[in-house]
C-alpha cells in the first residue's frame, strides 16, 4: 500500500479499486535487510554458517543412504542460468546424480559475470534485487531453498549497484556450494561444446562426454571481441580488445543504451581518467568519443529505488484474468498495448496527485480510474492541466533540436532533468514511477506473447521493431549516476553526441556520420556497435548452436509465416524441437538464445517475486532428472 506521496516499501503496489486491505506479498522468512546484524552473510563465509548448515541438510534427503542408480547431465554454459540447474538438480536429487558442466570460462560467472573484469563495470540491477536462491514465492515443483541476496552476501546497500566482478564473486560462491552436495557429483570442463551426437557431447579440446541422460543448454549472448577493419561489432563491451584505439583518436559510438556506458566507462576510468565533484579529470589516454543512436538520446535513468526488494505494482488492467481471455491470435498494439498504458498512465496520475491529494482521495482516484478503464475524462474532474498529462510521443521519442549549436545546450538541460528525476526515486517521481511499472509487467507481457500468444506478423512489427526497444529505452537504462558522468564528458569535450537519425557510412580512412550539432559530418577511424547482438539462429557464432542446426538438431521458432531467430523449445520443461518438429525427450534449452519463443530472456532473478528464471531451471532440472530412459542421442 502507498502513502500519501506514494511510497511503497516491501508491499506490492496497485492502481485499482480495493477489495479489502491488501496485506501485501506474504513475508514469512524473508531475509531481512543488509546490516540488521547475523542475517548478513559475508562475501566468503560459505563454512559454518547457520544458513550453510540449514541449507546442506535440506541438500542431504535422508534415507538415501547406499544410492543404487546414477543419471548423469550435462549443462552446457556456467553463467547464472546453468549454475541455477545445477542448484536446482542438488534440491531434487534423490538419488546419485553426476552433472558436467561445460564452459570454457569460470562456472558460476561464465563469461558476462567474470571476477576479473573492471571493478568500474557496474550492474543495472540494485544489489538488493539480484538472487539465485528461491524463495517461498517461486512456484516450483522442487523444495525451495532461500538464502541470501547478492547485497545481503556482500553486506553492501541493497538499493545500490554493484560492480559485474562483485556479482562473479557471489555466483562463485554458490557455484561451489554446490560441490558439497553429498548425492551430486559436479565436473567442471573448462572448454566449448561443439556437437552433440550418439557419443555425447564432443568439445573442443577433442575429449566428449559420455553417457549422458540429459542435456541442458544454458547459453548467453555470442558477440564480438575484436576491431577489424577498424569496426567492432555488437558485444559485450568487457570482452572487446580495445587495446589498438589510439589516445586522441576519433572512436564512432553507434548506440547510447547500456552498452555505450559500458565503453564510456572503459575509455575513461579505464585508462585512468577520474570523476570528482562532478567533474571530468582526463588522463590524456583518451580517444575521442562521438555517439550517435536513432534518438540522439541516451536511455532513461532508472529511478532510486523506493520499493525495497519486493515492492512492484500490481496490475489493475493486464490482469491474468484479462490476458487468459484475450483471442486466439491476439495483436500486440489492439489487445496488449492499450491494457499497458492504462497501467502507466494511472501509476503517473497517482503520482502526480499525490502532492495535493490525501490517501483517501488518492484511494478514490485509482478506484475511479480502473472503474472507468483509464477514461481520461477524469483527469478534467482531478484538474490534471493539458501540459501535465501523459504524452507517449514526447517521452518515447524527445524532440531533440535538428543540427545546429542549440543541440548541446538542449542535450545538457535534457540530461540534468533526467538526474534529477531519477534521484527523486522510483516512486515519488511521477514519471520514473510510471517507468517502472513496465519493469514490473514483464511476467503478464510474457504471458501475453510468450510461445506465440500474438499473431507472427503482430509479434515481428508491434514486439520485435517497437515496443522492446521502447521498453528498453524507458526502463532499461543506467543508474543516474552514469547520466551524470556523461554530462561530465560532454562538458570536458571528450564525448560529442550527434543529433539523432546520423547515417553512418564507410568513407576513405573509416567512418563517417551525419547530423552532428555543428550540420557537418564526423569522421571516425573506429566504428564500434555498442549493443548486444541480435538473437538469431540462423546466424550465430556460436559453434554448438550452428553445429546442431546444420544436423537439423534444432531450428528457427516460427510464428505463422515469421521465422524469429530464436531456438525453438516446447512450453515448459522447454525441450530442443528438431528441424522436423519433434520435441527431443532429453535435451533441454532456456535463456537467451529462446528468445522469441520468450520475451525479454536476458532479465536476470529476483527475489521476492515469484522469479521466471527459476521457476524455469526447477521444470528443466526435476525434468532432467525424471528417468534414464534411453541416453541422449541425435
Amino acid at each position: 500500500m502507498a502513502d500519501a506521496s506514494g511510497v511503497h516499501r516491501a508491499r506490492a503496489c496497485r492502481i485499482g479499486p480495493r477489495r479489502g486491505r491488501d496485506p501485501g506479498p506474504r513475508r514469512t522468512g524473508e531475509p531481512p535487510p543488509a546490516g540488521s546484524g547475523d542475517a548478513r552473510v559475508r562475501r566468503g563465509r560459505d563454512q559454518g554458517t547457520a544458513l550453510d548448515r540449514d541449507r546442506d541438510q535440506l541438500l542431504q534427503p535422508p534415507g538415501h543412504q547406499y544410492p543404487v542408480r546414477v543419471t548423469v547431465i550435462c549443462v552446457i554454459g556456467a553463467g547464472p542460468r546453468g549454475t541455477s540447474v545445477v542448484e536446482r538438480v542438488c534440491a531434487n536429487a534423490r538419488d546419485r546424480v553426476v552433472v558436467h558442466v561445460v564452459d570454457p570460462y569460470p562456472p558460476g560467472p561464465g563469461r558476462v559475470w567474470r571476477t576479473d573484469q573492471p571493478e568500474h563495470l557496474l550492474m543495472n540491477t540494485v544489489a538488493g534485487q539480484v538472487t539465485l536462491f528461491t524463495d517461498e514465492t517461486v512456484p516450483c515443483a522442487g523444495p525451495r531453498l532461500p538464502g541470501p541476496s547478492l547485497a545481503q552476501w556482500a553486506g553492501i546497500d541493497p538499493d545500490s549497484y554493484g560492480s559485474r566482478a562483485l556479482y562473479g564473486r557471489y555466483l562463485t560462491w554458490f557455484f561451489h556450494r554446490l560441490r558439497r552436495h553429498r548425492l551430486v557429483e559436479v565436473v567442471v570442463h573448462r572448454d566449448t561444446a561443439v556437437a552433440l551426437g550418439r557419443l555425447g557431447v564432443e568439445l573442443a579440446s577433442g575429449s566428449r562426454v559420455t553417457g549422458v541422460d540429459a542435456v541442458v543448454l544454458a547459453l548467453g549472448h555470442e558477440g564480438a571481441t575484436r576491431l577489424e577493419d577498424g569496426h567492432l561489432p555488437p558485444g559485450n563491451a568487457a570482452d572487446a580488445d580495445l587495446t589498438g584505439v589510439r589516445p586522441g583518436e576519433p572512436v564512432l559510438l553507434r548506440g547510447l543504451g547500456l552498452t555505450f556506458f559500458d565503453y564510456l566507462s572503459l575509455f575513461t576510468v579505464g585508462r585512468g581518467g577520474r570523476f570528482e565533484n562532478g567533474r571530468y579529470l582526463p588522463s590524456g589516454r583518451e580517444p575521442r568519443l562521438y555517439a550517435v543512436s536513432r534518438r540522439g538520446v541516451p536511455h532513461h535513468a532508472r529511478g532510486v529505488n523506493q520499493k525495497g526488494t519486493a515492492g512492484r505494482h500490481l496490475p489493475a488492467f493486464l490482469t491474468p484474468e484479462r490476458v487468459a481471455a484475450l483471442p486466439g491470435k491476439a495483436a500486440f498494439r489492439r489487445d496488449i498495448w492499450p491494457l499497458i498504458d492504462r497501467e502507466v498512465r494511472g501509476v503517473y496520475y497517482r503520482g502526480l496527485l499525490s502532492t495535493r491529494l490525501s490517501r483517501w482521495q488518492l484511494e478514490r482516484f485509482s478506484e475511479s480510474y480502473a472503474d472507468s478503464f483509464g477514461d481520461e475524462g477524469i483527469l478534467s474532474r482531478y484538474r490534471v492541466p493539458s501540459r501535465l498529462r501523459w504524452d507517449w510521443g514526447r517521452i518515447g521519442n524527445p524532440p531533440v533540436p535538428g543540427p545546429g549549436r542549440a543541440h548541446r545546450p538542449w542535450l545538457a538541460e535534457y540530461l540534468a532533468r533526467d538526474v534529477a528525476r531519477a534521484k527523486r526515486g522510483n516512486v515519488r517521481d511521477p514519471l520514473k514511477a510510471a517507468l517502472d511499472v513496465l519493469r514490473d509487467l514483464r511476467n503478464e507481457i510474457r504471458l501475453a506473447v510468450d510461445h506465440g500468444g500474438i499473431s507472427g506478423d503482430s509479434y515481428r512489427d508491434e514486439v520485435v521493431a517497437w515496443y522492446t526497444p521502447l521498453n528498453a529505452f524507458l526502463s532499461i537504462g543506467p543508474p543516474h549516476g552514469r547520466i551524470e558522468e556523461m554530462l561530465a564528458l560532454l562538458s570536458a569535450g571528450v564525448l560529442h553526441v550527434l543529433a539523432p537519425g546520423g547515417r553512418v557510412h564507410r568513407v576513405a580512412g573509416g567512418y563517417a556520420a551525419g547530423a552532428s550539432w555543428t550540420g557537418h559530418d564526423v569522421v571516425a577511424t573506429t566504428l564500434i556497435e555498442a549493443r548486444m547482438p541480435e538473437v538469431d539462429l540462423r546466424a550465430t557464432v556460436n559453434p554448438l548452436l550452428t553445429a546442431m542446426r546444420r544436423a537439423g538438431q534444432c531450428r528457427p521458432y516460427r510464428i505463422g509465416d515469421y521465422e524469429t531467430g530464436g531456438l525453438e523449445v516446447t512450453r515448459s520443461p522447454f525441450r530442443v524441437v528438431d528441424a522436423a518438429g519433434r520435441a527431443h525427450p532429453r535435451w533441454f534449452a532456456f535463456g537467451v538464445p529462446t528468445e522469441h519463443v520468450h520475451w525479454a530472456t536476458a532479465v536476470g532473478a529476483r527475489p521476492w517475486s515469484a522469479s521466471v528464471t527459476l521457476l524455469d531451471a526447477d521444470a528443466i532440472a526435476r525434468a532432467a532428472l525424471a528417468g534414464r530412459g534411453d541416453q541422449c542421442s541425435s
